[in-house]
């Protein structure tokens, strides 16, 4: 039963991405040439409503589903390991015209050639296990 809330969640997701225009490869390509502010408000508002909703989360004391606080890690060693990956992500993301929850949307709306994408997102993501033990963390 716990599959199919997932399963459901994810189809209402993937609907409202799809009315948003999110997934819409012109909408990308327009928010990284800095042409619309389209995408920019979707994800501020995305963003926007993470934060209050954590706020309101460690306020009302709620914890998760294995009992412990909700809360933010330690940042830990510093911001450019953020940056880096943000980067390599951006680069992902534009080259590709979708980020990674995107890519499956794209194939359900009969995008095909995002098949070729995701094969490469994982490989990407079993290349960075192979290697994960001698990158800087």
């Amino acid at each position: 039963m716990r599959f199919v809330k997932y399963v459901l969640v994810g189809v209402f997701f993937g609907i409202v991405l799809v009315k948003s225009e999110a997934v819409s490869w012109y909408r990308i390509f327009e928010m990284f040439q800095f042409q619309s502010f389209h995408m920019y408000g979707i994800i501020g508002s995305a963003v926007a409503l993470g934060a209050l909703g954590l706020f309101l989360m460690k306020k009302s004391g709620l914890k998760n589903i294995d009992g412990a606080p909700i809360g933010l890690p330690d940042k830990g060693k510093g911001m450019v390991r953020y940056l880096l990956g943000g980067s390599l992500f951006g680069l992902g993301w534009a080259l590709a015209g979708a980020c990674p929850g995107p890519m499956y949307i794209l194939v359900g709306t009969g995008v095909w050639s995002m098949l070729l994408v995701i094969a490469a997102a994982v490989l990407g993501t079993f290349v960075y296990g192979l290697l994960m033990d001698k990158l800087p963390h």
